[in-house]
């Protein structure tokens, strides 16, 4: 009876030691739409233009002031993924305190390394869903074809996108960066508990009211290092399984007099299957 005690006094003792000194580890997804002074798709799409390399800059400036913020907050790990089609990290411009995952193609796409050992998900730089009309540069996976996504009758955009891949591994999001529009997005998705910073105003697709740099790094930093606690209240965003997914796109085949909207429907397994289509 007494070794049955302390048995269960040493498990207790080790269960809070352990649960003090874990390991905050926090995974970044990273998108070009939604960083500060980005509001047309020159700036996004047209890889090494003037445009593209000053945005790329602007970028990397946003991220510094997150990773700074988040290691400042409590973060002892943390991993970024360049998740823009064409990528958009500058490396002599990275900050300490971080690992830069960049390149095409990555193993297991943008949620390369990504599983159960992370406390939250930043998804930085986003932008909102297609068809967001106070939305800058707003889409779904592909502008050109204007995709529009559903997963089990939920119209779904790619802040659902990444959040339900992290869901599988129970991982919850904390903070979204981007315009209004998809700070918005991501408070109905995921609730009042994440964290959100805008970056600046959507007017339409390609205008924006922007705010000084010094601001949105200032507000920037500061979400990023109150993330780190609102952890606790953060809850992973899981959609059930099998999902029932609809697609809608744009069919440009030149055969065609015009563009065709072409729909599909399809069912989805596992949530690490979501963007095989």
């Amino acid at each position: 009876m007494k070794m049955n005690r302390l048995t269960f006094i040493i498990v207790m003792l080790f269960t809070s030691f352990t649960s003090l000194t874990a390991q905050i580890k926090i995974f970044i997804e990273t998108d070009l739409e939604g960083v500060s002074g980005v509001f047309n798709f020159t700036q996004t799409r047209e890889k090494g233009s003037p445009e593209n390399l000053k945005a790329c800059e602007y970028f990397m400036a946003d991220l510094a002031a997150v990773v700074r913020g988040l290691r400042d907050g409590g973060a002892d790990e943390i991993v970024i993924i360049d998740g823009h089609g064409n990528q958009a990290m500058v490396p002599h411009l990275m900050v300490p305190g971080a690992v830069y995952v960049t390149g095409k193609p990555k193993p297991d796409g943008n949620h390369w390394n990504l599983d159960k050992s992370f406390s939250g998900i930043v998804m930085f730089g986003f932008h909102a869903m297609n068809g967001t009309k106070d939305g800058v540069l707003h889409h779904t996976q592909s502008s050109k074809t204007e995709n529009r996504y559903w997963y089990n009758g939920v119209e779904s955009g790619e802040l659902a996108q990444t959040a339900i891949i992290a869901g599988h591994f129970g991982v919850p999001p904390i903070l979204v960066t981007g315009d209004v529009a998809t700070c918005r997005e991501a408070v109905k998705f995921f609730g009042n508990n994440i964290v959100t910073v805008t970056t600046k105003e959507g007017l339409s697709r390609e205008a924006a009211a922007l705010y000084p740099f010094l601001e949105t790094h200032k507000a920037l930093y500061e979400g990023a290092k109150k993330a780190i606690s609102a952890i606790p209240n953060c809850k992973p965003y899981i959609v059930s399984t099998p999902i029932k997914a609809r697609m809608e796109y744009l069919d440009f085949d030149p055969s065609l007099p015009k563009p065709r909207l072409v729909g599909k429907e399809w069912i989805i397994s596992t949530a690490l299957q979501l963007l095989d289509q």
